[in-house]
């Protein structure tokens, strides 16, 4: 076979039509692809808000913090933290969800504010598949169920048979609707079919005040902050929340491993942007962030003794988020805990 058998016996004629057509063409695909180019080149062209959807302090302040500082170092831009509670994490969630999607306006997106509130609101203001896209989920926090050391039990097993014994005695502090606190004592209320009095408070110290003074018997709360109660001897210990025992604490069981109840639950953070940001500005923080939860200084920062640093890339991520939309909200609603 000779070379020339692979060219046409006749030349191609190119007619002026051809040419501006092929011209039109390209005009057009360098118009669709223009916009995206200019964002990639330019971002971040100013500093970076994160909003916390909650009050200074706690896992939603402490992402946005050790993240936003480290990608600051890295990207050559100010990432300013905002903290903007208002009906529980709300407000600050759907101030994101109106932003605009230029990659200046991220969101810290947790269990409470991305998948429970679609179980406890009617009208959230936002759809958490819809408004946002998720970059990456960074770690993920236990609750550990304390009480005060004067209970006359010290099992879960033992508590729920003295509540079924005592309808309506023991007082639950949480911290107010919306939280894990107070999902995860409405949820062993429910599910364990037990009369416990659930109390709000507004934050969790004003409850650890009233848990030391005895004025209230029981509370779930971050497993970090219950380490200090546990270990000065002032709280006593039932179970931890999460599937797998504390590595910090490893002396406590888990609720499922109580057999009192079939329930665990982790309470996760990440970064969320507005839904329509442009996809080549989502795949450079991706990027960002990946390289940032390599520094052992902020998977220290995040851990915080009982965090679990997590990592997952982004179809794992669409994933979990999936699968928690698809259970939490329907639990809430089979334990009657009504929507507002």
């Amino acid at each position: 076979m000779m070379l020339n058998d692979f060219y046409p016996k006749r030349p191609i004629k190119t007619t002026p039509s051809r040419w501006f057509a092929l011209g039109q063409s390209c005009l057009a695909l360098l118009v669709l692809l223009s916009p995206a180019l200019a964002h990639a080149q330019d971002y971040p062209s100013k500093p970076i808000r994160i909003i916390a959807p909650s009050a200074s302090g706690g896992g939603f302040d402490l992402v946005a913090r050790v993240l936003g500082a480290k990608l600051s170092e890295q990207m050559g831009q100010q990432f300013f933290i905002e903290n903007r509670s208002g009906g529980g994490t709300l407000l600050g969630t759907q101030t994101i969800a109106r932003a605009p999607a230029d990659g200046h306006h991220i969101v810290v997106g947790g269990l409470s504010n991305m998948v429970l509130n679609m179980g406890l609101y009617k009208q959230p203001g936002y759809d958490p598949q819809s408004d946002f896209i998720p970059l990456r989920l960074v770690v993920s926090h236990s609750y550990t169920l304390v009480g005060r050391n004067d209970l006359p039990f010290n099992t879960v097993k033992e508590l729920m048979t003295y509540a079924r014994a005592n309808p309506g005695k023991l007082n639950f502090g949480t911290s107010g609707p919306g939280t894990g606190q107070y999902i995860l004592a409405a949820l062993m209320r429910g599910l364990g079919k037990v009369d416990l009095q659930l109390v709000p408070y507004k934050g969790a110290q004003p409850v650890y005040l009233d848990l030391l003074g005895g004025r209230v018997d029981l509370f779930f709360d971050n497993s970090t902050t219950t380490r200090t109660f546990i270990e000065a001897g002032q709280l006593k210990p039932f179970a931890v929340s999460s599937r797998q025992r504390a590595p910090d604490a490893p002396q406590i069981p888990t609720l499922i491993e109580t057999g009192a109840i079939d329930l665990e639950m982790e309470t996760w953070f990440g970064l969320f942007v507005p839904a329509k940001t442009p996809a080549t500005i989502v795949e450079r923080l991706r990027k960002e962030i990946d390289i940032a939860m390599q520094s052992p200084e902020v998977r220290k920062k995040l851990q915080q003794g009982s965090g679990r640093i997590l990592e997952l890339n982004t179809v794992q991520t669409d994933a979990m988020l999936k699968s928690e939309l698809n259970k939490w909200p329907r639990l809430l609603r089979s334990v009657g805990i009504a929507q507002e």
